[in-house]
């Protein structure tokens, strides 16, 4: 099995890079554990409450879940993922079924900032965007996604996402073995990316 992680901001375009990967590669060869699928639970606070919470820091994520998940996954097991609404800010009783492959993508905006975690990866992307690119995907995202306006996509950006990707997501930069400006637009990153993808199963058949 090849671990790949995939890092960067919010908005920075990774989502599109996992898909197009995904589409390189045999189907059925891939499968994709999103970190934002192990936010920590927060029915436990009111309602009003939630949408203080500052979900783009480290503290916001059960990462013994997600590596036991992994070490599972590594190991041959299936695992159920968790699911999680942006809507009502909680984990869901659903869980969706996930079955070991030759490739598993673990993508999420800070990936890298577990060591247990980046240990386990064979490769580290950090998928790079223009804050203004940023922002803009940020917006559209939220507003059609998850309900928000775009006054209060913009103000959060800037009372949280701004802020923490300066202090976590960008740091976390250091640690990637491959930097992918311009995201899902780079076809010559991600067919390098494709190429060294298939070598490794190849050399694992």
């Amino acid at each position: 099995m090849i671990i790949i992680g995939i890092a960067g901001g919010t908005g920075s375009g990774k989502t599109t890079v996992v898909r197009k990967i995904i589409e390189s590669l045999p189907k059925g060869e891939v499968s994709v554990l999103p970190q934002d699928s192990y936010y920590k639970d927060s029915s436990h606070i009111p309602p009003e409450e939630r949408q203080k919470i500052n979900f783009d820091e480290p503290a916001a994520f059960e990462w013994e879940l997600l590596i036991k998940h992994l070490e599972e996954l590594k190991a041959g097991k299936s695992i159920e993922v968790p699911t999680y609404s942006y809507l009502t800010c909680t984990r869901q009783q659903e869980t969706v079924p996930m079955q070991p492959r030759d490739v598993v993508i673990v993508e999420g905006i800070l990936v890298f900032s577990d060591k247990r975690l980046r240990d386990m990866m064979d490769i580290k992307v950090f998928v790079d965007a223009d804050a203004d690119d940023r922002l803009i995907r940020v917006i559209n995202r939220d507003c059609i996604e998850r309900g928000r306006t775009p006054e209060l996509v913009v103000e959060r950006y800037e009372r949280v996402l701004k802020p923490m990707h300066n202090k976590y997501i960008e740091p976390a930069k250091k640690y990637a073995d491959l930097i992918l400006p311009q995201g899902g637009n780079n076809t010559v990153a991600i067919r390098l990316l494709k190429e060294y993808i298939e070598g490794r199963i190849n050399s694992h058949k």
